[in-house]
């Protein structure tokens, strides 16, 4: 069966993994879904992530991060540009979550990247989620 939006799925399975206070989470894998892991490490949301190759697909498998006492890490996560209705921003009209508290992920045509680096490259895209 196809997914049809991959990345939605992805972002439910860590907000579902973190309410229920998993240690792991895995889906299957693609380049995309790579990258928007990579900016969600890079921006201290997540503890790791490991492309695990098996067949038929690699499995990319995410481990959480948690405060002291087990508090989340990530309060809020959602899916911006979907299949159905895509957003973009451009380089002057990128957003700012929670005045700048929180990160949006911005795919650009130098590749994915927070909203900061967007803005420092002075480029825009399409918005795919904000975290905070």
């Amino acid at each position: 069966m196809t997914m049809t939006d991959p990345i939605a799925d992805m972002l439910t399975r860590v907000r579902n993994g973190q309410s229920a206070g998993k240690e792991k989470v895995s889906m299957p894998s693609s380049k995309k879904l790579v990258e928007i892991v990579r900016i969600m490490q890079e921006e201290g949301y997540i503890q790791r992530y490991d492309v695990i190759e098996s067949k038929p697909r690699a499995i990319l498998e995410i481990t959480l991060k948690y405060g002291p006492k087990k508090a989340k890490t990530i309060r809020g996560i959602k899916r911006i540009s979907k299949p159905g209705l895509r957003v973009y921003a451009g380089k002057d009209q990128l957003p700012r979550v929670l005045g700048g508290l929180g990160t949006a992920i911005i795919s650009t045509s130098l590749g994915v990247m927070a909203d900061r680096d967007a803005r420092l490259k002075g480029v825009g895209g399409e918005v795919i989620a904000y975290i905070w």
